[in-house]
């Protein structure tokens, strides 16, 4: 409750988005102890610290982050698999739920600070579909910059999961994996369903973690 608080208070979450936070929070920590916290802390550091990097340019974009912060429907898009991973893990204690949700959480974190940082200083991007050159903001684009700071993202995180014990050597490198390789699908759906408006952002962004997750615990 005191993490969702900080949160709504710094304006990375509206109230309702608070609450959809309190719940993660707490679903981690009862389904894989505190590491589990610590891992969506450090998802919340970096993404945060992203959105406010070069806020101005994107502000005349037309691409930042709302000041009210995300909502529960964006808290939960993003966020759901990791809480089920975490509350199919203390029910059955199958690690691989356990990697399901370190790759979940990497991808959060490596899509948002990939597209973030990639807007503010990333130069002109490109369609991942056919590598043209398009506006910032596109949905699908990508940069180099961007995508460098996206995977830095991912380790980090997978190496917070790593050094709680969430997940072990193994696994930590699979979650890693799975997470750049759904990263890369999220910016497909985005340059192709978003683009024509059959998939919205949230849709992308819950399949994203689904197939981030799910390999994972395939692989694991």
């Amino acid at each position: 409750m005191v993490f969702a608080l900080f949160a709504w208070l710094v304006r990375a979450l509206t109230p309702s988005g608070a609450v959809a936070g309190a719940v993660v929070s707490f679903t981690l920590i009862r389904g894989v102890g505190w590491g589990g916290f610590l891992a969506l802390g450090a998802v919340f550091l970096l993404t945060w610290m992203a959105t406010r990097i070069g806020y101005s340019r994107k502000l005349k974009l037309g691409t930042a982050e709302s000041r009210r912060g995300r909502d529960a429907l964006q808290v939960f898009a993003n966020l759901a698999l990791a809480a089920g991973s975490a509350a199919l893990y203390g029910l059955a204690h199958d690690p691989r739920f356990a990697a399901g949700l370190a790759a979940a959480l990497a991808e959060v974190s490596g899509d948002t600070v990939e597209s973030e940082i990639g807007q503010a200083i990333g130069g002109v991007p490109r369609l991942v579909t056919n590598w043209q050159r398009v506006p910032a903001g596109t949905d699908g684009a990508i940069t180099l910059r961007g995508s460098l700071a996206g995977v830095l993202a991912i380790a980090i995180v997978i190496a917070v999961c790593f050094a709680t014990g969430v997940v072990d050597g193994r696994a930590a490198f699979i979650s890693a994996g799975a997470a750049m390789a759904a990263t890369l699908l999220d910016s497909l759906l985005g340059a192709t369903l978003e683009r024509n408006r059959r998939l919205g952002n949230n849709g992308v962004n819950f399949l994203s973690t689904l197939v981030a997750a799910g390999i994972a615990f395939a692989l694991s």
